[in-house]
């Protein structure tokens, strides 16, 4: 199991939203909306707030919703849907869902009910023993400490059976979702959530003043959330960063660096073929590093705004080649 590679391959979908602007606003006119939805999610919901920043979150366990899903399913298993709708989505989507940003991303998660109900159950009787609350909050309290939200951070927590893509997923300004499935450890969690909350502070930002990426923008993207990552959790190797400069790789992408092309940018990132995997993640981390060694004083508060161009020119990445 490539822990690192599983989290990242759903993670880079964010880009879809950043990188094709008209592909998604057709998206996004395309998937129905959730309306007046009563939310009561009490005793699903554990908030807190960081003592130091006073920033206020709310923990969602979504999980604890299925046994009753899949009881009604079960019974009823034309009614899928409907079931689905009214046990899962409806309680927790004003808090995992509305107005998110980048919504078009949980169109299969949000239309296509799950039916391998003996999977699940196995899957949230593990997360009812395993899974913990405060290894969340510690992740997202640690998270806030180097970089404050203005706004309350809603992260909602699903099972998953699928073991080759259960990410967690930046949907939008303060909110964070995972499909939590049995490969999950405390460091996987922990260092995916500092990943994820760079996304979402982010978006709360920049989202509009950057509505598309370019090739090397999204390198530069995630290559600060795998340094916020490392920075909040110096300590897990959550993500494969090859520390060598290797000149026959980067000539094979160079060309395309400024293209508008969310294909190339995700071949980039997840490597294979051509590339070693996760090739785009490493090099976006090393150009961040290369850029933050010129200014070691500078803070993610500070560095998380800085734009693509001034960190890949400014951090002088390309003499590492020469």
């Amino acid at each position: 199991m490539k822990k690192n590679t599983f989290l990242f391959v759903a993670i880079i979908l964010f880009l879809f939203g950043c990188s094709h602007k008209e592909t998604q606003n057709q998206e996004e006119e395309e998937t129905p909306v959730f309306h007046n939805v009563k939310m009561d999610v009490e005793d699903l919901t554990h908030s807190f707030e960081n003592p130091e920043t006073k920033q206020k979150f709310k923990i969602v366990d979504a999980y604890k919703l299925y046994n009753s899903y899949i009881e009604k399913a079960e019974q009823n298993p034309k009614e899928l849907t409907r079931i689905y709708k009214e046990e899962i989505l409806d309680p927790v989507y004003n808090s995992c869902f509305r107005d998110a940003e980048h919504i078009h991303l949980f169109n299969e998660f949000l239309y296509q009910p799950p039916s391998n109900f003996t999977e699940l159950k196995n899957v949230v009787g593990m997360m009812n023993t395993n899974f913990s609350i405060e290894v969340v909050e510690e992740a997202l309290t640690q998270s806030s400490n180097l970089l404050t939200s203005e706004i309350e951070t809603n992260v909602c927590i699903f099972p998953t059976t699928v073991l080759t893509g259960s990410p967690m997923i930046n949907a939008g300004a303060g909110k964070i979702i995972v499909f939590y499935n049995k490969n999950y450890t405390d460091d996987v969690l922990q260092a995916g959530l500092a990943h994820e909350y760079h996304h979402s502070v982010w978006t709360e930002r920049h989202i509009k003043e950057q509505p598309s990426f370019t090739v090397l923008d999204n390198l530069v993207f995630e290559g600060k959330a795998v340094m916020f990552e490392k920075t909040v959790f110096p300590n897990v190797n959550f993500t494969r960063v090859d520390p060598r400069y290797i000149k026959t790789y980067w000539d094979k992408i160079e060309p395309d660096l400024g293209k508008y092309d969310i294909n190339r940018s995700l071949e980039i990132l997840v490597g294979g073929k051509e590339l070693p995997q996760l090739y785009g993640y490493s090099e976006g981390y090393k150009m961040v590093k290369s850029y933050l060694e010129l200014n070691p004083n500078m803070t993610p508060d500070e560095w998380t705004g800085i734009n693509t161009k001034e960190i890949f020119e400014k951090g002088n990445y390309i003499d590492n080649f020469q």
